[in-house]
């Protein structure tokens, strides 16, 4: 069998994720993935990231919720979903999960209901992993971020990785806080296989004639390539505080953005705002990628990643 240079194997402890490329979608920027299959060969992807799960449907955040700012986009849309069981029902028979990982994005506000939605996908075939997003509020906890503290962060992990034991599990993880590297540690601790890196940071945008936050819910996420900078530097302290894989996040518009990434120790990437700006911007990515590497004398990623000199 030939060797495919751009394959990745996302090994962690316990699972391997199998990747034909390293270009993946980001969550909640590519819908349910067949929003996009007019645009390019949903097979040709390293992987699909769905948009958010939830127990229960979601109506999500009033409007207005997303605003363009300098260099990227502000969203607030309140993780609008149609709930697991119509995502497992209706939308993913319909994607070419046989010949692309298929990953189911999943949040909640408490530990155990995070654990009820991975035990229903545990034994969903379709589903090739899990990625957890702790950057949500714990109902429990007054509302903080699972994220932003290891404990809570670990608590979601294991419950989990209790649930769904079958299942590659990857963590997503939020820049909003003061050490990033201490919650990928507590989540590498806790049965995570791998960490992905970075969710949207928090920020607003204001209508000086109005006088009025141009999102109705006041703060948004931050993304876009305004953001690659600080996922960068995010992506480079996570691969050097653990040993299981890093997934790039954040301002990646380009071939030569993912093998930034991948020189700055990341496995493997995840495609998101580009989307809005390009829906073709995933398939292109990965169709460019080969054309990159040869130009910089690259014959394979793992060459290049984490060889930064610094």
């Amino acid at each position: 069998m030939k060797h495919n240079p751009l394959a990745v194997a996302l090994q962690g402890p316990r699972h391997c994720l199998n990747l034909k490329n390293p270009v993946m979608t980001a969550s909640g920027t590519f819908g349910y993935g067949l929003e996009f299959q007019s645009y390019g060969d949903l097979a040709s992807l390293g992987g699909i990231v769905v948009k958010g799960l939830s127990l229960q449907p979601r109506p999500g955040n009033p409007t207005p919720r997303v605003a363009e700012t300098a260099c990227g986009m502000l969203n607030a849309v309140g993780l609008q979903n149609d709930g697991v069981e119509s995502f497992v029902k209706e939308k993913l028979p319909k994607l070419p999960w046989k010949d692309v990982p298929v990953v189911a994005n999943i949040y909640a506000s408490s530990a155990e209901e995070f654990g009820e939605l991975a035990a229903r996908l545990n034994e969903v075939p379709g589903v090739a992993a899990l990625e957890v997003n702790i950057s949500c509020p714990n109902v429990h906890a007054g509302g903080s971020l699972f994220g932003q503290d290891p404990c809570q962060a670990a608590a979601v992990t294991a419950s989990v990785r209790a649930n769904a034991p079958d299942k590659p599990l990857i963590v997503k993880l939020t820049p909003n806080v003061t050490s990033i590297a201490d919650i990928a540690r507590s989540v590498e601790d806790a049965g995570a296989d791998a960490v992905s890196c970075i969710n949207t940071l928090l920020g607003m945008a204001v209508d000086l004639q109005t006088r009025r936050p141009r999102l109705a819910n006041v703060v948004g996420g931050l993304s876009g390539p305004c953001v690659k900078p600080v996922a960068l530097r995010c992506v480079w302290q996570v691969a050097r505080a653990v040993q299981i894989p890093v997934i790039g996040v954040g301002g990646i518009c380009s071939a030569e953005d993912v093998l930034e990434f991948v020189l700055v120790g990341a496995s493997a990437v995840e495609v998101g705002t580009a989307s809005f700006m390009r829906p073709d911007a995933a398939f292109r990515i990965a169709q460019d990628l080969p054309h990159a590497m040869e130009s910089l004398g690259v014959q394979s990623l793992d060459e290049l990643r984490g060889q930064l000199k610094a």
